[in-house]
């Protein structure tokens, strides 16, 4: 069983509170829920969409086919039609408010309407009026589709959660015993910040926005110098200002860990929308040579691990730690078991003398030729000494048949419509999940990939992790396999198994 569900509108009309409760519900009724919004840079007015999937198996992303679309306006049956199965539900009811429709979709869902009651509670604004349009909605419509009997086990509380890449983060951040957080709004990264200001009384830690991103990276600096965990966020544009200060984490050793969030580029780009074109910014930004962390989670509950993890290689080896993330990534909401165990490490207070010059031993500027070539070779050791570390972790996963003649190899939220293609009926592949970019697991990987039919899945024009591939193992992937998207769109479960069958080899 599987159900993809279209809620669309304009800006302002209600789309995302939609989509969310009826997430939310599902996932208490005891289903895997899945979705991803879409939506231009405007306040109000424009298209914007969300996509729901569920099923009675684990799901992490959406397909290209709907069986039901909500349109909040004419628009959306418009621009979404051609995406209709036959059969579809269409629910467009005309001058009708976004309350009657959803109470429409529950019944026809076969959802009791308590839950969509204790929804409206939870939301508290209009909720007279919301509830009597919402009940107007349910009463006069009939259930068209029945579920699978599982559906009926209602969840107990804590069972499975409902989170997005970016409430990961701020899990993972916490978890690791955040002090300050700066950020300046930049999309997908804005998101992070209200999760982490919600919670600062609950954790004791501070966000601060201020008024650009090299005020946030020197300010990092500044805090994390007095001992402070500190973390700054932003998305490309934004962290190419803060490139001057992470060259300054690197010669000062300080433990500072940035996020992040991938849009498309270059410049301002398509600011609202997704990619993954800033694997190599992550790599190699800064000027001068210094080691760094670089890891790429590809769910909500990998953003929380690894998060936890770029904290603890920043702190026990002073350097800069980057957590690339990009926008499916960050407001996606995944469906996982078990429940948030927020546990805060103990926060530690060190004091030193830092220099942005090479430094001697007292931490005072040099010119020293022997000075200075020790410390560069110090760095490399450092570099030696962290690749040592990340063996310790797991720094790729491995999914499918692991005895396959077909990988693919893939990072970050392509993750999702590449585990659920490879359900589809006839594939015979495995699938290698990068996790940690820099330092790159080459030592280990070779095993998985040697004398197999490569296949690359990334949303960039010029497979970034495909260079990054041949770079450290060697193994080329042919351009015939490099499946990739870079119209701002993620890759959808229904496309992307046509795409990867087409390219397996027996």
């Amino acid at each position: 069983m599987r159900f993809s569900v279209l809620i669309g509108g304009k800006a302002g009309q209600g789309p995302n509170i939609l989509a969310h409760t009826l997430g939310r519900v599902l996932v208490r009724r005891g289903l895997y829920v899945f979705y991803s919004r879409d939506y231009e840079s405007v306040v109000r007015g424009g298209h914007n969409f969300n996509v729901l999937t569920f099923s009675n198996e684990p799901v992490y992303s959406n397909d290209n086919k709907i069986d039901i679309l909500l349109a909040l306006d004419k628009n959306t049956l418009e621009v979404h039609k051609s995406k209709l199965k036959e059969g579809s539900i269409i629910i467009n009811e005309k001058d009708k408010k976004n309350m009657y429709l959803a109470g429409k979709l529950f019944k026809i869902l076969g959802i009791e309407f308590e839950f969509l009651d204790e929804e409206l509670k939870i939301l508290e604004k209009k909720y007279e009026e919301n509830i009597k349009e919402a009940k107007k909605g349910y009463e006069g419509t009939e259930q068209k589709i029945e579920l699978e009997k599982e559906y009926g086990c209602v969840l107990e509380k804590g069972t499975r959660f409902f989170r997005n890449g970016s409430m990961g983060i701020a899990d993972g951040a916490i978890n690791a015993g955040l002090d300050v957080y700066y950020a300046y709004p930049m999309t997908p990264a804005t998101s992070i910040m209200g999760e982490l200001a919600e919670r600062q009384r609950e954790y004791n830690h501070i966000v601060v926005e201020l008024e650009n991103e090299i005020a946030v990276a020197n300010a990092g600096i500044g805090s994390a110098i007095t001992g402070a965990k500190t973390m700054v966020g932003t998305s490309g544009g934004g962290f190419d200002l803060m490139s001057e200060a992470l060259s300054l984490t690197g010669i000062a050793e300080v433990p500072l860990v940035f996020y992040l969030a991938q849009r498309p580029g270059p410049a301002t780009g398509v600011a609202t929308y997704q990619a993954q074109g800033d694997l190599n910014i992550a790599r190699h930004a800064g000027h001068g040579e210094f080691p760094r962390v670089v890891v790429a989670p590809g769910d909500a509950k990998e953003a929380e691990e690894l998060t936890t993890e770029a904290f603890y290689f920043s702190q026990t080896f002073k350097i800069p730690s980057i957590i690339l993330s990009d926008k499916h990534l960050a407001e996606s909401f995944y469906t996982i078991k078990g429940k948030p165990d927020l546990t805060i490490s103990e926060k530690l207070t060190s004091f030193g003398r830092y220099n942005s010059y090479e430094k001697n031993e007292e931490g005072s500027a040099t010119e020293n030729p022997e000075i200075v070539m020790k410390n560069v070779e110090n760095r490399r050791i450092k570099a030696w000494n962290i690749i040592e570390e990340a063996k310790k972790f797991e720094q790729y996963k491995v999914y499918g048949n692991r005895h396959s003649n077909n990988v693919i190899i893939a990072w970050g939220s392509t993750k999702g419509a590449i585990l659920d293609a490879l359900e589809g009926e006839g594939m015979d592949a495995k699938f290698v999940q990068i996790l940690y970019i820099d330092p790159f697991p080459s030592e280990n990987l070779w095993k998985e990939l040697i004398g197999k039919n490569l296949i690359l899945v990334e949303n960039n024009s010029t497979c970034q992790l495909g260079q990054l591939l041949k770079e450290k193992t060697g193994f080329n992937i042919p351009l015939k396999n490099r499946i990739l998207r870079y119209d701002g769109r993620p890759f959808l479960r229904d496309e992307l198994e046509i795409e990867i069958k087409r390219r397996l080899k027996k």
